[in-house]
């Protein structure tokens, strides 16, 4: 599709949406829970656990992984927006199965020659011109080895299986400091062949609520 074109669908809808849009002003969820899901284009995820807008707080990347960013998210709603259940969905046909860190690593190897390796990997990546020509400076990579492909990244690839993937996220999520063991973490997985979500025992073991006594 043309951009142009998008941009205008997006326009046009939005008026439509806005005719008819009641406005929440209240910030906090009312289900105080928080969905953490892949950013996956087919995962409606209001309409696949029954959510309506305002229900709950949804945390989206590749994989719906437990990423640090993601874990400051989880972090903020449990400690300032009273969510007290954790729901980490991730769904079949996913592409984070279908690489690696070397394969994500040799990719960016050749596709970035165009650009500056900078000092550090998570740092936005900038083009430099020098003498009209676009020039590759390397330089180290978070302190260590040169930076070529960007190694030191973890790309959170699912290389041992979504029921594992789920059980890892789960597993993080627990055992971070900051996660209240009085909140409850669910682990699933989203066929995307038949709509079902399929919850993965283990991973719901792990993350149960331990309550503490007053």
């Amino acid at each position: 599709m043309n951009d142009i074109n998008l941009y205008n669908e997006v326009i046009q809808a939005n008026e439509q949406y806005a005719e008819n849009y009641i406005a929440q002003p209240h910030p906090l969820a009312r289900k105080q829970a928080v969905v953490l899901t892949c950013m996956d284009a087919r995962l409606l995820i209001h309409d696949i656990m029954g959510f309506e807008a305002g229900d709950m707080y949804v945390i989206r990347n590749a994989g719906g992984r437990a990423s640090d960013d993601a874990m400051r998210s989880l972090i903020i709603a449990s400690k300032l927006l009273q969510a007290h259940q954790f729901f980490v969905v991730h769904h079949t046909d996913c592409g984070m199965q279908r690489f690696t860190d070397k394969s994500m690593s040799e990719l960016l190897k050749h596709s970035m020659r165009n650009t500056i390796r900078v000092t550090y990997c998570s740092a936005t990546l900038k083009k430099t011109q020098k003498n009209k020509i676009t020039s590759c400076k390397r330089s180290t990579c978070c302190g260590q080895d040169t930076c070529v492909g960007y190694q030191c990244i973890d790309w959170m690839t699912i290389q041992q299986g979504l029921y594992q993937s789920v059980l890892d996220d789960v597993t993080k999520i627990r055992n971070h400091p900051l996660i209240a063991p009085e909140i409850a973490i669910y682990g699933f997985i989203f066929d995307v062949m038949t709509g079902k979500l399929i919850p993965v025992n283990e991973a719901i073991n792990v993350g149960r609520a331990q309550l503490t006594c007053c």
